[in-house]
C-alpha cells in the first residue's frame, strides 16, 4: 500500500492546490500581505529623503538659499507636530512618569517616521494605551497627545508605504478602538468614532494620492518605453531606407564591373590567356558578389518596394532641387566653396539626402524663413551646414514621425563622419556635418 510519505512532492502540492477553497486562498493572501508590510523589517532603517530640487515646489521659490532650505520641509513639518504632541502632553499638566509616557513616547513616534516609519507606527499603537490609562478618562481610549501623534504617523506612514499598508493599519486601529469602548472604557469617554473616522478620511485621501503619483509613474515609464520604442523603430526604418539605396548604387557598379570585365578580353587583338582568365575571375567574383549582395540586402526591400527607375541622385542634380523647394515657398541660396570634384556616389547621395531632409525641416517647422546651403570640397573630405532663418509666420504642430535628424545622423555615422543639429542664436536651425572622404590616389588621377 503507497503511504503519504512515499507520494512525489509536487504530487502532494498539486493536490494540496486543488483542495484548497477561494476563500482560504484569499485570507492566506492577506496574511501574507500583513505579514510583509506590518512584520517583516518593521524597524528596518529607511530615512525620508529630501525633496528634489527641481520638483513643483520647490523650483518656484525665490533665492537659491530659500530652495535649499525648503528640500527638508517635510521634516521640519514631521518635527513640528512631534513639538505639538508635547505641548499637548504638558497642557494637560502631566507630571513625572505620565508626562514620559504621555508625551515623549508619543512624541518620539512621531519623529521615528523619519526613520524607521512602521517601526513608529508599532510604537504609536503599542503606547496608545498606557497614554490613555496615564490620562483622563474623559479623552479614552485617546488623550490628546496620543490621538494627534497616531493620526501624524497613520498618515505619514501612509504616504512613505503604500494605499494596502494603510488599510492594514487602521484595521488594527480600529480594532484596538472597538476593544477599548467594549472592554475597558466603562462608559467614559468619546470612544474611538473621532479617531476612525478622521483618520479614515486622511488616509483615504492619502491613498488617492499615491494611487495617482503611482499613475503618473506608470504612464511616465510607459511614454518613456514608447518613445525609446519609437526611435528605434525610427532608426531601423532609416537604416533599411539607407540600405535600399546603397543596395542600388553597389549593385550598379557591380554590373559594371561584370559586363566589363566579360567585353574586355575582346577589346585587345589575341589576348594572353592569362588575361582572359584573370579578367574571366574578375567577372565570376563581380557576379558572385553581385548575387550575394542582392541575397543579404534584399531582404530590407518591402514587398511593394520598386526600385527607382532614375539614377540615384547627386550633388549635381541639387539645382533642382533647390528649385523646387523655392517653388513650394522657401527662399534658398546655394554656396560651394573649394575645387569641385567627383565623390563616391555614397557620399554623394548621402550628402544629397541630407539636404533634401535639412531643407524639408525647414519648410515645415519655419514657414516663412530663408535658407542657406553651404557645400565646401576640402582636402579631407565634404564639408555641409543648411541653416534656415526663425519661421516668420505661425508654426503649426507638424505630423513628422521624427525621423529627419535620426537619418541624416545615421547617414553620417555609417560614412564616419561628424553632425549636429541645433537651434541658432536668432531663432532659427542649422545642420553642420563633415564626411570624410580618402583623397584619390595618383594611380586614379592619372586614369582619370
Amino acid at each position: 500500500m503507497l503511504t503519504t510519505g512515499a507520494l512525489p512532492p509536487a504530487y502532494l502540492h498539486y493536490v494540496t492546490q486543488k483542495t484548497r477553497s477561494p476563500e482560504y486562498d484569499l485570507a492566506q493572501g492577506a496574511l501574507s500581505g500583513l505579514r510583509q508590510d506590518l512584520f517583516h523589517d518593521a524597524f528596518a532603517y529607511g530615512p525620508l529623503p529630501p525633496l528634489s530640487a527641481e520638483g513643483p515646489l520647490v523650483r518656484r521659490l525665490p533665492g537659491e538659499r530659500i530652495r535649499r532650505g525648503a528640500v527638508w520641509l517635510p521634516h521640519a513639518v514631521v518635527l513640528f507636530l512631534a513639538l505639538c504632541t508635547l505641548l499637548l502632553a504638558y497642557a494637560d499638566d502631566e507630571g513625572g512618569l505620565a508626562f514620559v509616557i504621555g508625551g515623549f513616547v508619543p512624541a518620539v513616534a512621531v519623529a521615528m517616521t523619519l526613520v524607521r516609519p512602521v517601526g513608529a507606527w508599532w510604537v504609536s499603537i503599542a503606547s496608545t494605551p498606557f497614554v490613555a490609562v496615564l490620562g483622563s478618562w474623559d479623552d479614552w481610549p485617546w488623550a490628546p497627545a496620543g490621538f494627534l501623534s497616531h493620526l501624524t504617523v497613520l498618515v505619514v506612514v501612509a504616504l512613505r508605504t503604500r494605499p494596502r499598508t494603510a488599510a492594514w493599519m487602521w484595521l488594527i486601529t480600529a480594532a484596538y478602538g472597538m476593544f477599548a469602548d467594549t472592554v475597558i472604557s466603562r462608559g467614559y469617554g468619546p470612544g474611538a468614532a473621532p479617531m476612525l473616522f478622521t483618520s479614515a478620511v486622511l488616509l483615504l485621501m492619502v491613498s488617492m494620492i499615491l494611487v495617482r503619483r503611482e499613475a503618473k509613474q506608470e504612464v511616465a515609464a510607459q511614454q518613456t518605453v514608447t518613445a525609446t520604442e519609437r526611435d528605434r523603430r525610427t532608426l531601423l526604418e532609416e537604416r533599411t531606407t539607407i540600405a535600399r539605396e546603397l543596395h542600388d548604387v553597389v549593385a550598379h557598379h557591380m554590373s559594371v564591373v561584370a559586363i566589363q570585365a566579360e567585353a574586355a578580353p575582346y577589346r585587345v587583338e589575341n589576348p594572353p590567356e592569362e588575361l582572359e582568365k584573370a579578367f574571366a575571375t574578375i567577372r565570376e567574383n563581380a557576379v558572385a558578389a553581385l548575387t550575394e549582395l542582392r541575397r543579404i540586402l534584399g531582404v530590407v526591400r518591402a514587398e511593394d518596394y520598386q526600385a527607382p527607375d532614375a539614377p540615384q541622385p547627386v550633388l549635381a542634380d541639387l539645382d533642382h532641387l533647390l528649385s523646387n523647394v523655392r517653388e513650394a515657398g522657401l527662399e534658398t541660396e546655394k554656396t560651394i566653396t573649394g575645387a569641385v570634384r567627383e565623390l563616391p556616389q555614397g557620399v554623394e547621395l548621402s550628402a544629397y539626402r541630407i539636404i533634401q531632409e535639412a531643407l524639408s525641416n525647414a519648410l515645415r517647422h519655419a514657414p516663412g524663413s530663408a535658407a542657406k546651403v553651404e557645400i565646401s570640397y576640402v582636402l579631407g573630405g565634404l564639408g555641409l551646414r543648411i541653416v534656415n532663418t526663425a519661421p516668420q509666420g505661425l508654426v503649426k504642430p507638424s505630423p513628422g514621425a521624427g525621423h529627419g535628424i535620426t537619418g541624416m545622423r545615421e547617414r553620417v555615422t555609417m560614412l564616419n563622419g561628424d553632425m549636429t543639429a541645433e537651434p541658432t542664436e536668432d531663432g532659427g536651425y542649422a545642420v553642420t556635418a563633415f564626411i570624410p572622404v580618402a583623397a584619390p590616389t595618383a594611380a586614379a588621377e592619372e586614369t582619370s
